[in-house]
């Protein structure tokens, strides 16, 4: 089966990339300014503002499912509108599509669980973009799956990680906040629920984060002991006191998407602690027709 990974050069990306040969499929991966680390059957350049670009390479790869991993950031021409000619061109070649989305679109105000039948009040442009996104890929492709997740933490390589080691080393000056809550993800965790998802042909909106709900002080700490770094050396502070825009207390409840996936959504607490190799065995993984 052909799998085109849409942000095929990015941290997630990368592993869809890696999980999806494994699995046996042709998994065709896009850039916007150049290839990432990973093997995929081919790399194609791909603006998602540019329509005769999408239309062109989704004539000459004839994927049968589209994953839309890519980011741009608060950019709204390519986290809103990108998402949505995307969706507009998969619906045309008859592709199902899979949209990963954000805890972003939520605010945390009045309430701090967020299941899938939550709507979005995002409060920042990012969580605004990818609120719109998800309303303009339902709109035009009702088929597709909206896939929210949050943190992505993994193999020492995400921004999470490194920005631990930084803070750590003295060489960046920041803040973990103790009152900013979310549920990280294991990006191989997270990789394994997207294609799953995508194979089952789910449609709507599901949740894909983890189990635990941690701040991202606490966060900071177990990435901290689990690379021998010094603690202590982490700053600690509100972010209710900073000047930084955005929700605090954000947990997205994952157990209506979880009950109908095979691939576990492990903890922080579980997978920094204890294995990173993920995904664990009973993944949804497994070798389709091509």
């Amino acid at each position: 089966m052909t799998i085109l990974i849409v942000g095929g050069s990015g941290f997630l990306g990368t592993e869809l990339v890696r999980q999806a040969r494994s699995a046996g499929h042709t998994a065709v991966a896009t850039y916007s300014t150049e290839p990432g680390a990973a093997s995929p059957t081919a790399w194609c350049p791909l603006d998602l503002r540019d329509a005769g670009s999408l239309d062109a390479t989704m004539a000459e790869v004839n994927p049968r499912i589209v994953i839309n991993a890519s980011s741009g950031r608060a950019d709204w021409a390519v986290t809103a509108e990108g998402p949505l000619q995307l969706a507009m061109v998969a619906a045309k070649h008859g592709s199902r599509m899979v949209h990963v989305s954000s805890d972003a679109v939520f605010s945390g105000t009045g309430r701090v669980h967020y299941d899938e039948s939550c709507l979005p009040d995002p409060v920042t442009p990012y969580g605004a973009a990818k609120a719109a996104a998800e309303t303009g890929v339902l709109a035009v492709h009702p088929k597709a799956a909206i896939v929210r997740t949050s943190l992505i933490i993994g193999h020492g390589r995400s921004v999470h990680e490194r920005l631990v080691h930084q803070l750590a080393a003295g060489a960046f000056d920041g803040t973990l906040f103790t009152d900013d809550i979310r549920c990280p993800v294991h990006v191989s965790d997270l990789a394994a629920a997207l294609l799953e998802l995508a194979l089952s042909g789910a449609a709507g909106i599901h949740h894909a984060a983890g189990a635990d709900a941690l701040s991202r002080h606490e966060l900071g700490v177990l990435i901290a002991q689990r690379d021998g770094l010094d603690v202590s050396r982490l700053p600690a502070g509100l972010r209710a006191e900073s000047t930084v825009p955005g929700a605090l207390d954000v947990r997205l409840d994952s157990q209506t998407t979880q009950r109908s996936l095979r691939t576990r959504l492990r903890g922080a607490r579980d997978f920094l602690c204890l294995n990173e190799d993920g995904p664990e065995p009973g993944s949804g993984l497994r070798r389709t027709e091509r």
